[in-house]
């Protein structure tokens, strides 16, 4: 078995010219990259004047050091949970309950509506048929 060498990612643009885009990375490691984390294109952290502080292995080599958090082997329900403080018993006051008649409800009776008399109108009469026009010479002659 032959072991094949690693394929170039070449792009082709637009304008039809290709780029080799690792190449272009690899270039361009050291740029500092746009933003406010103050990194430069690989990752590294940069200081003032863009001097590397932290190395971009330190800085993932922290952050999988930290714990994220420890898992418990026993479920919650066999853990004990401590009992809740209770305060002590207050004597309460039994009221007596007073007995009132509920107001009684206003009923307004609704107001007749005022008849209104309906005035006959004249019927609509299209201005086409008073000019003899129809369709669209009709609709087109006030416009122009």
């Amino acid at each position: 078995m032959v072991a094949r060498a690693p394929r170039k990612r070449m792009y082709r643009t637009m304008q039809g010219r290709m780029v080799d885009i690792e190449k272009l990375r690899a270039a361009n490691e050291s740029v500092q990259a746009v933003g406010n984390m103050n990194v430069n294109a690989r990752g590294d952290v940069l200081g003032p004047g863009g001097a590397v502080v932290t190395a971009k292995e330190t800085v993932i080599k922290k952050y999988y050091e930290q714990p994220k958090g420890m898992v418990s082997d026993t479920p919650i329900r066999g853990k004990t949970m401590p009992a809740p403080k209770q305060e002590p018993m207050k004597t309460v006051q039994k009221m007596t309950p007073v007995s009132t008649k509920p107001a009684p409800k206003k009923v307004v009776a609704p107001k007749p509506a005022p008849k209104v008399e309906a005035k006959p109108t004249e019927t609509f009469k299209p201005k086409s048929e008073s000019t003899g026009k129809k369709g669209i010479d009709a609709a087109l002659d006030g416009l122009e």
